[in-house]
């Protein structure tokens, strides 16, 4: 049997397509569930119940949601360009799919153990942004089109901080493989010499996401919506699963980057690698969701001013100290 998946074709055909499902079937899941737990948090924020009518404890919320996705109308405004309108939500969704391949969930659990994971991660995140360009010039909508010159500026101002973030921890590991960044945290976490690049690094998440403090490509007051003001039925979740299939992407890769991945504290309880990661996931879930029902919407002067004046010099400053201790002290990586 292990000759066969190894040695030919289809054996590695079907390897490949086994080694996906068994990443994307958890992932669609816990994207839905995220949701459950999204409208949990916020309804204890708020004194109120959430759901709790469809199942027990309202557990088959997702599924009769999902189910009303489906089977709704979906329209498309007659002035819109129709492949562009209906190929922007699938885009979407399919690079917040994408990125998970380079993710690793324990020590040699990854579906694609590249080199360059972090350039590949970086690169698929860049290109997340089209699929809101092209949903908001595609609709012929003034709304959807303010909404998505928004989140194009607001994305783009956000990912050179989140750079100078990832230059920091690469010049402390020597490598670009997510595996190696793991490792190099086995006697010390990043977030703890880090500590202003991790703080940098997640509320630059919060704004790639396009989550409250920073959802000013969907302010309801001003635009309606934003970008997907034209959607509905399962164009419109394709939207709504690829932004939380991001929360869970950045969460991850927070948790990679600083928080040690798949090792737990101390180095306890090692054989527990998967289950540390996904509760470091969850923590970082629970504050995107915390920080949504407690803090304001910034304004988009302000939303601006905090990633071009605040993060991007502070960011390089800690890059140029962080190299200057590793070199002082011969910390540096040795690079073969």
């Amino acid at each position: 049997m292990y000759e066969f998946f190894h040695d030919t074709n289809l054996g590695l055909v079907l390897l490949t397509v086994g080694e996906c499902l068994a990443l994307l079937v958890p992932l669609l899941i816990a994207v839905a569930y995220l949701t459950y737990a999204e409208r949990k948090v916020l309804a204890a924020i708020q004194l109120r119940k959430g759901p709790n009518v469809v199942g027990p404890f309202g557990l088959l919320q997702p599924f009769a949601d999902a189910l009303k996705m489906l089977t709704k109308e979906t329209i498309i405004p007659s002035g819109s360009n129709r492949v562009l309108f209906l190929l922007a939500p699938m885009l979407t969704f399919l690079l917040a799919m994408l990125a998970w391949a380079v993710i690793p969930v324990n020590a040699g659990w990854v579906a694609a153990d590249i080199n360059v994971g972090i350039l590949y991660l970086f690169a698929i995140s860049s290109l997340g942004v089209y699929g809101i360009i092209i949903a908001g010039w595609a609709s012929n909508s003034k709304y959807a089109f303010l909404g998505a010159l928004r989140s194009a500026a607001q994305m783009v101002s956000y990912e050179v901080s989140m750079g100078f973030v990832l230059v920091s921890v690469l010049l402390c590991v020597g490598s670009l493989n997510l595996s190696d960044i793991v490792l190099a945290q086995r006697h010390i976490w990043f977030c703890i010499p880090l500590l202003p690049m991790f703080v940098i690094f997640f509320v630059s998440a919060l704004a790639e996401t396009n989550r409250s403090p920073f959802d000013l490509p969907e302010g309801e007051s001003e635009i309606v919506a934003g970008f997907f003001v034209e959607y509905s039925s399962m164009s419109f979740g394709l939207f709504f699963l690829g932004e939380y299939a991001n929360m869970i992407l950045m969460s991850a890769m927070t948790s990679i980057l600083f928080l040690g991945g798949w090792l737990g504290p101390f180095g306890l309880l090692p054989q527990l690698g998967p289950l540390w990661l996904i509760l470091k996931i969850c923590v970082l879930l629970f504050l995107f969701i915390w920080i949504r029902g407690t803090m304001p919407r910034y304004r988009y002067d302000q939303l601006m001013r905090l990633g071009w004046k605040v993060f991007l010099p502070f960011s390089l400053l800690w890059l140029v100290l962080t190299a200057g201790a590793l070199l002082a002290f011969g910390w540096l990586p040795n690079v073969a």
